[in-house]
């Protein structure tokens, strides 16, 4: 079995990759892991914890040779919106949740969860399972910035905001556009209530 140990990063081009291993987004999350590359070879992950792999990473092996990852088909609820309001309010809410979620044109992706796919059908967007690779934004859950770890030369400081919101979002909770309910704490909502 080969052991991989570290993460690679490119400083210039990319090396000859020995294999592609390709693992779902919760294997992507562990540190301690075996598994196969495609073309069938035994390898062993003994990486440090708390940083999620992305698709497209590369990482070391203890012979020297180069690894890529990638994301690899599972099972996920893809949520299509038809306009951009709409896609903004399910965004707004299933960020609320702190839950790994992938966005596209007009359309999100996340986990099968039945509370989740009812909260975007009750905001009208139309939900499916599907087999597709899942890549959630990786600001909250990624623990590092970037495919392979590397800086873009973009500015850092949206980390921070995109922490402020969560902090912010988390005192609130979410109702759909019709409820009722006794209030006796703060609500975000763009609609009136009546006491």
């Amino acid at each position: 079995m080969i052991r991989i140990t570290e993460r690679y990063v490119a400083e210039t081009q990319t090396p000859p990759i020995a294999g592609v291993i390709s693992l779902t987004y919760d294997e992507r999350k562990r540190g301690r892991l075996r598994a196969r590359t495609q073309s069938g070879e035994e390898v062993g992950l003994f990486l440090e914890r708390g940083k999620t792999l992305l698709d497209g990473d590369l990482l070391a092996a203890e012979n020297g040779d180069i690894y890529a990852i990638s994301a690899a088909p599972e099972t996920v609820a893809t949520a299509q919106a038809s306009e951009a309001r709409q896609f903004a309010q399910i965004c707004y809410h299933l960020g609320n949740r702190h839950t790994p979620l992938q966005i596209g044109e007009l359309w999100v992706r996340f986990q099968p969860d039945h509370v989740l796919e009812d909260l975007c059908r009750l905001y009208g967007l139309e939900v499916i399972h599907e087999s597709a690779p899942f890549n959630p934004e990786n600001g909250a859950y990624g623990g590092h910035s970037g495919h392979g770890g590397h800086h873009h030369g973009h500015d850092q400081s949206h980390d921070q905001s995109r922490h402020d919101a969560r902090e912010l979002s988390a005192r609130y909770h979410f109702h759909g556009p019709d409820h009722e309910h006794p209030h006796g704490h703060v609500h975000l909502h763009s609609h009136p209530h009546e006491h």
